[in-house]
């Protein structure tokens, strides 16, 4: 069977391992519905529907499901859209791109591509390309030496509590300032930066599923005032948790 330029895949996924993966065509990884993790070369993002990955074609990148969603990506035939301006590209949707990738799900693999629905994908192409050219600074760093991995290990699992850039050094048995620069040699941030947009991370996590109360994900952030989780995480999303909430689970028509 022959493909045709461009496609819309549209799945609902409940939560996955990590999984790696590389594809043969351009892929506007995008979850209409619901939040998934990337990550690629030492680097990792969250991907609400306030933001999307366009990923050249046999780029590997890891994903990882961690709560149910809906994934509406879209292909395109390398040979016949633009090379995107580099491998990997995370950036904030905006609403043109948003209503382009719903508009263009009814055109699957299987589908026939009329000229209307090339029309959008060059639309939506052209739209994507755009935005990939101001990537997201909202990416997760994971680290490439063992001490540093697990010193963002145990953080991650100490977001709720009040510990200690000196703790963390302890548990993996190197000295505040040995960590301090291997977190500015491998990172280019330090240890409060990095704890900074774990919380935020974590918290878009928690926003999506909406049985959690906002209240109780600020708590399990490390946020014990939620007017302090409020304008947090407004200054980092440049939404606040209510709206950045809305987005994540309002229903697809």
């Amino acid at each position: 069977m022959t493909l045709p330029a461009a496609y819309t895949f549209v799945k609902e996924f409940d939560p996955e391992p990590s999984k790696t993966m590389v594809m043969d065509r351009h892929y506007l990884l995008y979850a209409a519905k619901g939040v998934m993790r990337l990550e690629a070369d030492g680097t990792g993002w969250t991907l609400p529907p306030a933001r999307a990955a366009l990923i050249h074609a046999g780029r590997e990148i890891t994903v990882t499901i961690p709560q149910s969603l809906v994934a509406c990506s879209v292909l395109f035939d390398p040979s016949k859209f633009a090379t995107p301006c580099a491998s990997l590209s995370v950036f904030e949707m905006s609403p043109l791109a948003r209503e382009l990738v719903l508009s263009c799900r009814t055109y699957g693999p299987d589908s026939e591509l009329d000229d209307l629905g090339l029309l959008m994908f060059k639309t939506l192409a052209a739209t994507a390309w755009t935005l990939a050219e101001m990537p997201s600074k909202a990416a997760l760093p994971t680290g490439q030496s063992k001490v540093v991995k697990h010193a963002l290990s145990i953080t991650e699992q100490h977001l709720a509590e009040d510990i200690s850039f000196e703790a963390i050094a302890a548990a993996v048995a190197v000295s505040s300032r040995t960590l301090a620069r291997r977190f500015a040699d491998e990172l280019g941030m330090t240890w409060r930066q990095v704890l900074r947009r774990l919380r935020m991370n974590h918290a878009m996590l928690g926003l999506a599923d909406p049985e959690r109360q906002i209240t109780e994900i600020a708590f399990s952030v490390g946020y014990n005032s939620l007017s302090a989780f409020n304008a947090a995480f407004r200054d980092f999303s440049g939404q606040t948790p209510s709206q950045f909430r809305a987005s994540t689970v309002t229903e697809i028509t």
